[in-house]
């Protein structure tokens, strides 16, 4: 993991304790970091789910994809080297929502196993659920809710994830969705289980 350019620059701490915001929230915060190509349900999985919590009472949050190249990430685009800074970037902003004691729930394809493995180390130990939403490319291309796989077969998106960039599945993810066949209702009651299972949400 590299280091910060500047040396002059020190981490500071705040005058509330981990428990301390836990206790007065209500709340304990994690990162659900949903991975799968595109089309196959990311997106609408962790809105629903963000949905559920905050009918709850629960402080949630989505950093979605597309959202963030709008703004934060801009400046990157699809290379194997911007997909990994992207990634970096969006790990680094989950942990701060995490800390914050919010359910952070991410929507990116982030295709590479290294890149995905360096968010969840510098998460603290199993604040980090990695969700493979495991569904086939020719299901994702059935709905190609942007149009992209067409633009892609035809040679129109270039380094586009499962056509011409490669995607690494996850070898061991905490939940692993298969969404084809399943409604996003399902599929996001499975993840708040897990949730109310581990003790991130209070069941009832």
């Amino acid at each position: 993991m590299s280091e910060p350019k500047s040396k002059n620059i020190t981490w500071h701490g705040t005058n509330v304790e981990k428990a301390e915001r836990e206790q007065a929230l209500n709340a304990r915060g994690c990162v659900l970091w949903l991975t799968g190509l595109s089309g196959s349900g990311k997106s609408t999985i962790a809105y629903r789910v963000e949905q559920l919590l905050l009918e709850r009472g629960k402080f949630a949050y989505v950093l979605d994809g597309d959202n963030i190249r709008y703004g934060l990430n801009k400046d990157l685009g699809f290379s194997p080297a911007d997909r990994t800074e992207n990634i970096r970037r969006i790990g680094e902003v989950a942990k701060l929502f995490a800390d914050a004691c919010a359910v952070t729930s991410t929507a990116f394809i982030s295709p590479y196993r290294a890149d995905r493995d360096q968010v969840r180390a510098i998460c603290p130990a199993g604040t980090f659920i990695e969700v493979y939403v495991d569904t086939p490319i020719e299901e994702c291309e059935k709905r190609d809710p942007k149009g992209l796989y067409k633009k892609a077969r035809a040679g129109l998106i270039p380094e586009f994830t499962g056509v011409s960039a490669p995607y690494e599945a996850p070898e061991n993810p905490e939940i692993v969705l298969k969404t084809a066949g399943r409604s996003v209702d399902e599929c996001a009651a499975e993840l708040l289980n897990y949730l109310i299972d581990k003790g991130f949400v209070t069941a009832g």
